[in-house]
């Protein structure tokens, strides 16, 4: 059984059936949708390139699998292998793959939240009625968060002429993903597009008109912005409430597993018949000090989800681990951003091909002597040659040919990581360590 009907289900679905694989197949999903592509949401969809139901993807093969869409799966008995269904049904599986993904952060205050006119961008029809309501011609739009997902709609907002104000916790957009330096760029860019960019305040209250449609904000600095629509984009929770009464690893990280997919229990035991992928997971990679990470990225779901299916079905001496590096991308005002790696595991980077003026550049981040990440704007073939840097461990700076200049040590700068408290949106890649997400009953064996 797969419970979660998304990228990584679906991927982990196909993989079973091509790895030859015979047996029942079941796919649970919340939505009622087929899976379907959720980056073109806050790009075609937002700019009326597309429709919001025209994402769906596109199968490798058919898995033959049994859809049990629009229907949650809200428990899980590890003990009797079996998942309970939102409809009260129980679901027997021999070997189950936890896929359920993340969901946007909603606006903390509920009433509030319910304005006509305030907008979460997380599923299609998020992505529909948002693009509906852009094509309106709102006077001014605001987003609150300065993350990848809150700077693209952001962009598509100016592309369509659209007046729009960003807020941002910290200190310039991007900064929890890409570290100061980039993100000054990123800060530059907006402003140059003529987005009202307000960083270092925080919304403090969503304003109605007293017939419940959404008119404006409050600031933390005192100041008001007057708009139609609000787009909150303060980052992702990860959807394991379902697991609460399980015993598992889960939390508001998601839930742990090993390098193989294979989920732990609350005690650091690790299951053989509970596995993990996708966004909902975290795993621990040997590139980062073995500290677990979380990714919001679409190339992990897939290739986890591919491991996930394999080891599955594959006897222990045949599993194999899911070692593939971060990577993902981001396209807005005109940037096409590239990341391999981990940019804030690192504590210096360096400039080593363009320049933040020409906005066409690849940084190399640093930690502890050594690369562990890179990030390209404008210059994603580069981004090949950094990432064989990253896999084998090269020593920071990197050598001659890996830059267009010298890479003196004193051209280094710090990276900048901000403490992710500091900032309103949440980061893509995090690196969470050990941290147990609920306090353990301590057992003694006499």
């Amino acid at each position: 059984m797969v419970v979660g009907a998304s990228l990584a289900g679906l991927r982990a679905a196909e993989s079973l059936r091509e790895q030859g694989f015979t047996g029942s197949l079941t796919v649970v999903g919340d939505e009622p949708h087929p899976p379907y592509d959720r980056p073109p949401l806050s790009k075609q969809v937002l700019l009326g390139q597309a429709a919001a139901d025209s994402t769906g993807l596109p199968m490798r093969r058919n898995p033959d699998a049994e859809w049990r869409l629009g229907v949650p799966a809200t428990g899980l008995d590890p003990l009797r292998k079996r998942v309970l269904l939102a409809d009260g049904e129980w679901l027997a599986y021999d070997r189950l793959l936890i896929a359920t993904g993340t969901r946007a952060r909603p606006w903390p205050d509920r009433e509030e939240a319910a304005l006509d006119g305030v907008f979460t961008l997380r599923t299609c029809g998020d992505a529909g009625r948002l693009a509906e309501r852009l094509a309106a011609g709102p006077r001014r739009v605001l987003v609150i968060g300065g993350g990848f997902t809150g700077s693209e709609i952001a962009s598509a907002c100016r592309e369509r002429g659209l007046e729009v104000t960003v807020t941002e916790r910290g200190p310039a957009p991007l900064v929890g993903a890409l570290g100061g330096t980039l993100s000054k760029l990123a800060a530059g860019v907006q402003r140059a597009h003529g987005v009202d960019l307000r960083c270092g305040v925080t919304v403090t209250a969503l304003r109605g008109d007293g017939r419940g449609r959404f008119v404006g904000a409050d600031l933390s600095d005192g100041g008001r912005v007057d708009a139609e629509v609000c787009v909150v984009a303060l980052g992702a929770v990860r959807n394991v409430e379902w697991l609460a009464d399980a015993g598992l690893a889960a939390g508001p990280r998601g839930v742990a597993c090993d390098a193989g997919c294979r989920a732990f229990d609350m005690y650091g035991i690790v299951t053989d018949d509970v596995f993990v992928a996708g966004d909902v997971s975290r795993f621990p990679h040997p590139l980062f000090e073995y500290q677990l990470l979380s990714l919001e990225h679409w190339g992990n779901a897939v290739a986890q989800a591919e491991v996930a299916a394999h080891n599955m079905i594959s006897p222990g001496p045949l599993r194999r681990p899911h070692l593939s590096l971060p990577a993902f991308w981001s396209s807005q005002f005109g940037l096409n951003i590239k990341s391999v790696g981990v940019p804030t595991f690192s504590d210096q980077i360096v400039l080593a091909q363009g320049s933040l003026e020409e906005r066409r550049l690849a940084v190399v981040y640093g930690y502890r002597g050594r690369v562990t990440a890179a990030v390209t704007v404008n210059m994603a073939k580069s981004l090949e040659y950094y990432q064989q840097l990253i896999e084998t461990a090269a020593p920071f700076p990197p050598g001659p040919g890996a830059a267009d200049r010298p890479l003196a040590a004193e051209l280094t700068l710090p990276s900048d990581v901000p403490d992710p408290k500091r900032l309103s949106h949440g980061p893509t890649v995090a690196l969470t360590g050990h941290l147990p997400d609920r306090r353990l009953t301590l057992v003694r064996h006499a």
